[in-house]
């Protein structure tokens, strides 16, 4: 896990500068170390770490996806793979079976229309095709949560 040192570092510095200082270091079942990034204002999430038995995985919480949709159509086919496999938001597909105030994200890229549980939607490997990709959607985030 060293090889990705430098990307978690310039994630953690850039989320520390625009206030998101509470970090919380943690554990579940699926998840033996996993780390959370929010705003102690705002107690909005914005980036999760979390190291499985084989993979270094990252999620990010991209509620303002929509003004700034050349990230997402500039995914590689890796992380548009994952972006399949993500589950359905259930309180889009039929409203009531998931918790009242939970809404996932309504997306399209290319043709294809996502309908994405937010708890899971833009979760990532960690690896050195998506580092930059995830950079970009990273800041993207934070440059539209601060313009807000």
């Amino acid at each position: 896990m060293d090889e990705y040192k430098g990307f978690v570092d310039e994630v953690n510095e850039l989320v520390l500068c625009e206030g998101y200082t509470k970090v919380s270091v943690g554990s579940t079942k699926t998840n033996p170390f996993i780390v959370k990034y929010t705003h102690p204002k705002t107690r909005r999430g914005i980036v999760n770490f979390m190291l499985r038995k084989k993979s270094f995985k990252i999620s990010v919480f991209a509620g303002n996806f929509a003004k700034y949709p050349d990230v997402l159509s500039g995914l590689p086919e890796s992380m548009i793979n994952l972006l399949n496999k993500a589950h359905t938001c259930k309180n889009m597909t039929d409203p009531g079976k998931c918790m009242d105030k939970c809404i996932g994200y309504d997306f399209h890229i290319g043709d294809t229309h996502y309908q994405k549980c937010r708890f899971g939607c833009f979760q990532f490997n960690v690896d050195s095709e998506s580092i930059p990709f995830l950079l970009e959607m990273i800041k993207s985030e934070l440059e539209a949560r601060r313009a807000a």
